[in-house]
């Protein structure tokens, strides 16, 4: 049985490396993550090179993803480059301070409008929520704290204020000029981190189509806003991370485990795809073997129904980066033996379909799920009805057969989806047609003779948004 969800990976300099970039996509990596956050526009154009020769190499479809920085809220740095905090001290935050400067007592911040965004009272959390501030006072740029829980503070560590509420814009200047990026390469997926609300994904949507692109969007759930928002975040999106570090440290970790099920639950009940994220394998960061934990941790998002489980500081920085994506498809294929079966699904049961593409989707899913299917092909130009077929639950194989790279490229993200080269285009007969198909499918040992095959397709070839129609077709090349 193929496995169904899919492997998103971080890049970084543990994969600067044409082998194991090579050998991570041939153990089982689909979309590969560009993270913006850090080093310069030049290190992400040489690493997408990368990724493409190594892509040829593997001979495998590949996506890719950029991750917008977005307004990450840092602290500056320290004389000594870290400093250790003890519980109850003063500290404080200066948005005035020399970012080189820090000290035992004081260290700068980035974003200078923090003090308009901090009340005596507040809490604020620095370091992924290690360390713990209690704001006491607020004077012009400087924001006195007493320290709650202490710890070892480094240079640039993240910082949030429990409860959300920071007011920095979703889109950086910085951000800008990434998504100029994404449209010059004609980048897959584009990430907006810290978005708050549908109108942060509309405005990265618009910068993008301004400049060219055609990637699709990822709202990241990492702020208390987002989660206030999350239906019209939802739909204003293409994709959803459930950016699990940012979102625990604003919302609290012990929420967070509910909020992931809920976002993937909804998320999917609209349609839309969704990756799970941070943390899903860290120890693999120093060790070649994950611990239990973070084995049922994979196992459970792939269970709850997450098209796509990810690995950051694991691949990109890690010792492992091979290792980590081999364990994770080893995790994903064990707990996809014991989901529940899908003919329990209930998926837009209720409601009304919204054209045709999905009306056609829906019913070659009910019609798979009940019948000894070998496999389902979707003649496709975008990837909107495999899109569509993937939301059902099922483990008959979905390939969308596309003359396009850009969709084959798409599709990698979508659980149980998977790319095949095709031209619908050209004067052909249905049963050339329908030969053409079956010998695909047969060279590439797909299915075998005499297998059923629901096929999907529009009454116009390459036309897009043309899917009407679905065939029931027994596999034979006989004329």
């Amino acid at each position: 049985m193929l496995r169904r969800t899919k492997i998103v990976a971080t890049v970084g300099p543990s994969t600067d490396d044409l082998n194991v970039l090579t050998d991570m996509m041939r153990a089982g990596l689909d979309v590969v993550r560009l993270n913006a956050s850090h080093g310069s526009v030049e290190d992400r154009r040489r690493r997408l090179g990368l990724v493409r020769e190594a892509a040829k190499r593997a001979d495998k479809c590949v996506g890719v993803l950029l991750d917008l920085g977005g307004p990450k809220i840092r602290i500056e740095g320290f004389r000594t480059g870290k400093v250790l905090l003890e519980e109850g001290q003063a500290f404080a935050l200066d948005t005035t301070l020399d970012p080189k400067s820090g000290s035992q007592e004081v260290v700068g911040v980035a974003y200078k409008d923090l003090p308009k965004d901090v009340v005596p009272g507040d809490t604020l959390l620095l370091a992924d929520g290690l360390i713990v501030l209690d704001v006491e006072r607020v004077t012009g740029t400087r924001i006195e704290t007493r320290v709650r829980v202490g710890g070892e503070l480094s240079d640039r560590k993240g910082l949030n204020r429990q409860g959300g509420g920071i007011s920095a814009p979703a889109i950086s200047d910085k951000d800008r000029e990434d998504i100029r990026f994404v449209a010059q390469e004609g980048i897959d997926y584009m990430a907006v981190s810290f978005a708050r609300d549908a109108a942060d994904i509309q405005e990265a949507r618009s910068l993008l189509r301004e400049a060219g692109g055609d990637a699709r969007i990822v709202a990241k759930i990492e702020r208390h806003e987002a989660v206030a928002n999350l239906a019209g975040i939802i739909d204003a999106s293409d994709v959803v991370m459930v950016a699990r570090g940012d979102l625990g440290v604003e919302m609290g970790y012990a929420e967070l485990t509910g909020l992931q099920k809920t976002i993937i639950h909804q998320t999917r009940a609209r349609n839309r795809v969704v990756i799970t994220a941070t943390q899903m394998m860290e120890s693999m960061i120093t060790s070649p073997v994950p611990t239990r934990a973070e084995v049922s941790d994979v196992a459970n998002a792939v269970m709850d129904g997450t098209d796509a489980v990810m690995l950051s500081a694991e691949s990109a920085t890690g010792r492992y980066p091979v290792k980590a994506v081999q364990a994770m498809a080893q995790v994903i294929e064990g707990a996809e033996k014991y989901q529940l079966t899908h003919t329990r699904t209930r998926h837009r049961v209720e409601g009304q379909f919204k054209g045709t593409e999905e009306a056609i989707a829906m019913s070659v899913m009910y019609t798979a799920n009940h019948m000894k299917v070998g496999a389902i092909v979707a003649l496709t130009e975008t990837g909107a009805t495999p899109l569509w077929m993937s939301r059902i639950r099922s483990d008959i194989p979905i390939y969308a057969f596309t003359r396009h790279e850009a969709t084959r490229r798409r599709v990698t993200m979508f659980r149980g989806v998977y790319p095949v080269i095709f031209d619908v285009t050209g004067p052909r007969t249905h049963d050339n047609l329908y030969r053409e198909l079956f010998t695909r499918l047969l060279d590439l040992q797909l299915v075998k003779k005499n297998d059923l095959v629901i096929l999907t397709k529009g009454e116009l070839s390459g036309v897009t948004g043309g899917t009407n129609s679905m065939l029931i077709l027994k596999v034979a090349l006989e004329s």
